[in-house]
C-alpha cells in the first residue's frame, strides 16, 4: 500500500481546525477525530485508485440497469412484439468498446425475468443485414454479431448470435476455482473437454487464466432473430434486426453455486451482464470506431473483464406497471 503524506496530512488538520476553531479551542477528542479523518482518507484513497487501476474500465463508468418482473408470457420469435419490450427499460445506446464514443448506429438492449426465465433483448440498426456463419458454434465472432455474457463469481458465460441465429456460446471457469469450485468433479468440466484462455486484449487480469468448455450448450435456451429487410440483399436498405433470447435459470445454477445465489433472483440481487455488438465493418474516418460497440465501455478490446460488466438489479416490480418506453 502507498504511503501518506503526512506532512501534507498535518497542513490540512492544521488548516481546517483554523477553520472550525478560529479562537483555538478545542478539545483534545475533537482533534483526534480530525487526525483519524484525515489519515484515513489518505491511506484509504491510494488504495482505492490503486483497485481501480487493476482493470481498464473506469469504475464510475460501468452501467447500471434494473430488470423488472414479467407476468405475460414471452414467444421467443425475435419479433419484440410483447407490450412488455415496449415497457422494459431500455439500454442507451452502445458506444465505442475502446473510447466510448458515439457509434454510427443505433443498439440497444433490454432484460427481463419471470419465475422461469431470464429473457435478453436486442434492437440492433442495421442498414445492410448481413451474416454468412450457419452452423451451431460455427466462428460467427467473424460476422456481424451481438453478445451476451453473465458472470458467478468463479465463471462466466460467454454467448453469440448473428441474423441466420446461429449461436456460439463457451462455459468459462476460473483456474483458481476449478477444484475448490467443484467443477473438476462435473462430467461436462472435466479437464479433457477445457481449454486453457487468458483473455483477449487484456492478457494480465489479476485473477489469472481461464478454463473454457467450448462446446457446452445452456441447457432449455430458446433463441430468436428477426431481420426487418433482407438479409445478405444489398440492393435494399434494411432497417435492422433483432434478438429474444431466453435462459432458463436452471442452467445458471454452476454460476449461481459459488456465493449461493437464489434462482430466481430476489427483490434486489444485482447480476453482472455485458452486453456488445460486434461488426465485420467500422465507419470511415475521422471517425474512430473499432468495430466493436457495447452497453458499457471496457477501455480495452476484451469482452471478458466481468468487472467491467453492467451491475443488473432484480426487481419483483411487474415491467407491466411501468410506463412505456422507459430508459434507465
Amino acid at each position: 500500500m502507498p504511503m501518506a503524506n503526512f506532512g501534507h496530512i498535518r497542513i490540512q488538520i492544521a488548516a481546517r481546525a483554523k477553520t472550525l476553531y478560529p479562537t483555538g479551542q478545542m478539545t483534545l477528542r475533537t482533534l483526534a477525530s480530525l487526525v483519524f479523518a484525515f489519515v484515513s482518507f489518505a491511506t484509504l484513497r491510494p488504495q482505492a485508485a490503486e483497485n481501480a487501476s487493476r482493470f481498464p474500465c473506469p469504475e464510475n463508468e460501468i452501467a447500471r440497469y434494473t430488470a423488472h418482473r414479467v407476468t405475460e408470457n414471452i414467444r421467443i420469435d425475435g419479433k419484440l412484439d410483447e407490450a412488455v419490450w415496449s415497457r422494459a427499460p431500455k439500454s442507451p445506446r452502445f458506444v465505442d468498446i475502446l473510447t466510448g464514443g458515439r457509434t454510427i448506429h443505433d443498439t440497444h438492449a433490454m432484460v427481463v425475468w419471470d419465475e422461469t426465465n431470464l429473457y435478453v433483448a436486442y434492437r440492433i440498426e442495421e442498414p445492410f443485414v448481413r451474416a454468412v456463419y450457419t452452423n451451431y458454434n460455427d466462428p460467427i465472432y467473424y460476422d456481424n454479431d451481438v453478445e451476451f455474457f453473465i458472470a458467478g463469481r468463479d465463471a462466466y458465460y460467454e454467448f453469440e448470435i448473428n441474423g441466420f441465429n446461429t449461436a456460439y456460446e463457451v462455459f468459462f471457469i476460473w483456474n483458481d476455482a476449478y477444484e475448490s469450485g467443484g467443477f473438476s468433479k462435473a462430467p461436462e468440466f472435466a479437464r479433457n473437454k477445457l481449454t486453457p484462455f487468458n483473455g483477449v486484449g487484456f492478457k494480465n487480469h489479476p485473477r489469472g487464466g481461464r478454463l473454457g468448455n467450448f462446446n457446452w450448450p445452456f441447457p432449455g435456451k430458446k433463441t430468436a432473430v428477426h431481420i426487418d429487410g433482407t438479409i445478405n440483399n444489398d440492393k435494399d436498405r434494411d432497417r435492422g434486426w433483432t434478438v429474444e433470447l431466453a435462459f432458463p435459470w436452471k442452467g445458471l445454477e454452476w454460476l449461481a453455486k459459488a456465493d449461493n445465489r437464489s434462482l430466481p433472483p430476489k427483490e434486489g440481487d444485482v447480476w453482472r451482464m455485458d452486453f456488445s455488438r460486434f461488426n465485420t465493418y467500422k465507419e470511415a474516418p475521422p471517425a474512430k470506431d473499432s468495430g466493436g460497440w457495447v452497453w458499457t465501455r471496457h477501455g480495452i478490446w476484451d469482452s471478458h473483464i466481468p468487472e467491467c460488466f453492467a451491475h443488473v438489479t432484480f426487481s419483483t416490480t411487474p415491467v407491466e406497471k411501468l410506463p412505456a418506453s422507459s430508459t434507465k
